[in-house]
């Protein structure tokens, strides 16, 4: 027998549809598809003078970041592991390997955040502010909330590499 769903209330579908908007970006700030857009190839392993990363370790750090954030939101088999920070969280080499490692990652990003939202979007408000049970007082939100600041943190960070690299246009 199928599972009944209860219709969400208008707070629980409002707070969905912020939370949505916000993990997608935008808004107030470039989103992390115009940061990345037509990024010049030649450019993406370069470490601008007095910065201490590349934008492809930016980019990386963001796919291994988000990816553990919703691994650690989606854990309900206790699979989950912990990460060594900063090691796990940073790439070592400033430059991608490869045109496809580059374009892998960002189809990662997507991906993730994707199944974030999922998350988000079949949760009910109790299921979104509830402690998970394998963590130290985090919820979904917190977590959702977490990705966005993140997330808005380093598509900053790479427009400020564009920027010092000559390569942004906006």
């Amino acid at each position: 027998m199928a599972k009944e769903t209860k219709p969400k209330g208008v707070l629980a579908k409002a707070l969905e549809t912020e939370l949505t908007a916000l993990l997608e970006g935008g808004h107030a700030h470039a989103t992390f598809d115009e940061a990345v857009k037509d990024f010049p190839v030649e450019l993406r392993g370069k470490v601008p003078k007095g910065l201490p990363y590349s934008a492809w370790q930016i980019v990386e750090h963001l796919r291994i970041a988000q990816h553990d954030m919703l691994e650690f939101s989606d854990n309900a088999s206790g699979t989950y592991k912990d990460k060594k920070w900063p090691d796990d969280y940073w790439p070592k080499e400033a430059a991608p390997p490869n045109e496809k490692a580059w374009k892998k990652t960002i189809d990662v990003i997507h991906a993730d955040r994707k199944a974030f939202l999922k998350l988000v979007n079949e949760a009910d408000k109790a299921t979104l502010i509830k402690p998970f049970t394998w963590g130290k007082g985090q919820n979904l939100l917190k977590e959702a909330l977490q990705i966005a600041d993140h997330n808005a943190y380093h598509v900053g960070e790479l427009i400020v590499v564009r920027r010092l690299l000559g390569a942004w246009k906006k």
